[in-house]
């Protein structure tokens, strides 16, 4: 099997891609993450040199668990390694050549041989957390070039997004695979997705977005974002006040009329003397994928069918329980609310990529059995052994995902708190704790508070 260790050797993948997992590989980091133990959870990271097919995927882990370690500036350079992975992506796309070498080691090994492509959805929660890497650091204008950048994602992936799933069903059929079938036999991931229309419309990323843009006095792109965090959650009470607000602000007298008819009159009030509490709440950590194996008919190099084993990736499982935030101020009790729940964003994503997956496993599949009859006719039995077994062992379903994201965003905003000093009486899942901040005049004070396992923590800062 020399050609196989050559092709390893030469697509930068290493052989623990090839026969495990990129989950079992995370399983390590995960537990410490889980712990709050973000150092041992960066170092367990699986470190990849730039050559490596997961490099910018290592990046965006290393610089999501940099981050709840509050270590700003180590997590914005990781992220930019991620970005940079991210353009030179783009840039191979636009000239066409794509890592051809890469593509043909796939065909005999597995998905794991090509290059990892950051998702749109994780795109946005990369640019999301470089803003509030920037925003820690003083840099508004960082934080805003971010968001843009964030923002644009969205608008890309809704131009091209369509397309690109009709294309894949097209290939597919093309392999002689009935979409239907794949559906009826895969794994159903229908109650991780919900209600979902697209894998990468995040409320949360256009949420901060407009958070960043009022706090640099840019009202109009301020309402323009909340809008569209509203347009994907309009049950979100917080989101509603603020569209009321920027529209009462802005004199969108029009809009205003409209909106108040959908969410009642706008409950806030100008008063002196006073300032605004944001918190946003992270709660526990995406699920791993896992690996389902499933039969279906394929046309093999005879162009007749015959049925093959494909493994594929899947989330399984429910949607974990939403626990919401509560915080008591000045003898006043107020709730969380969800803006965006990541693990539904994963587990669309990945359904809207299963018929590529399929496709490239079909053709992988018929490759490897004409590999396997080659080796067959020139090895006899001993070949066609060594052949079945590594094609067996080979097959591993792409595991591959930013695994240390939080399974879901909620929001909190409250408006006219008295200026001073302020104790936050903090509760959630049974656990209290007492937070102090500084509320100034007209300033917004933002809390980032994150809950997963039984770790707690969080990171003030005045806008």
């Amino acid at each position: 099997m020399f050609s196989v260790a050559t092709l390893v050797g030469c697509t930068s993948i290493g052989m623990s891609d090839l026969f495990f997992g990129y989950s079992q590989q995370m399983q390590e980091s995960r537990s410490a993450q889980l712990r709050g133990d973000f150092v041992v959870a960066t170092t367990s990271v699986i470190s990849v040199n730039r050559q490596h097919n997961n490099y910018g995927l290592s990046q965006l882990e290393k610089a999501r668990l940099q981050f709840l370690s509050h270590d700003w500036l180590a997590s914005q350079k990781s992220f930019e390694l991620a970005y940079q992975q991210v353009q030179d992506q783009e840039q191979a796309a636009k000239i066409q050549i794509s890592s051809g070498l890469k593509k043909v080691s796939a065909v005999v090994t597995n998905d794991n041989a090509i290059g990892y492509e950051i998702p749109s959805y994780e795109q946005g929660m990369l640019h999301s957390y470089q803003a509030l890497n920037y925003l820690y650091q003083g840099s508004l204008e960082g934080a805003l070039v971010e968001v843009r950048r964030a923002n644009l994602v969205q608008e890309r992936a809704l131009k091209t997004n369509q397309a690109e799933l009709y294309k894949a069903e097209e290939e597919m059929a093309e392999k002689g695979i009935n979409s239907n079938k794949l559906y009826d036999n895969f794994p159903s991931m229908d109650n991780l997705i919900g209600d979902l229309k697209n894998s990468f419309q995040n409320a949360y990323t256009f949420y901060l977005s407009g958070l960043l843009y009022e706090t640099a006095k840019k009202f109009d792109d301020a309402y323009i974002d909340y809008k569209r965090a509203l347009e994907i959650y309009p049950n979100n009470t917080f989101l509603q006040q603020d569209v009321l607000r920027l529209a009462n602000k802005l004199d969108m007298n029009e809009e205003l009329a409209r909106f108040e008819q959908r969410f009642g009159r706008y409950q806030g009030q100008n008063k002196t003397n006073t300032g605004q509490i944001v918190v946003i709440f992270e709660q526990g950590i995406v699920s791993a994928k896992e690996e389902a194996s499933l039969n279906l008919p394929i046309f093999n190099t005879r162009s007749d069918f015959k049925f093959f084993t494909f493994a594929l990736p899947v989330y399984r499982g429910r949607l974990s329980a939403l626990i919401p935030l509560s915080i008591s101020i000045d003898e006043k009790s107020y709730l969380s609310q969800e803006i965006v729940r990541l693990q539904s964003l994963a587990s669309k994503d990945l359904k809207e990529k299963l018929p590529g997956l399929v496709t490239r496993q079909a053709i992988r599949l018929v490759a490897k059995e004409q590999i396997r009859q080659n080796l067959s006719k020139s090895g006899g039995d001993v070949g066609n052994i060594l052949a079945s077994l590594y094609n067996i062992a080979s097959e591993k379903a792409d595991t591959r995902s930013w695994s240390s994201l939080p399974d879901n965003v909620q929001i909190m905003r409250l408006d006219n708190v008295a200026v001073g000093q302020k104790k936050l009486m903090i509760s959630y899942a049974g656990k209290k704790q007492v937070v102090d901040i500084d509320v100034s005049e007209n300033r917004t004070t933002l809390i980032n508070f994150t809950a997963l396992g039984n770790f707690t923590g969080y990171q003030t800062i005045n806008l």
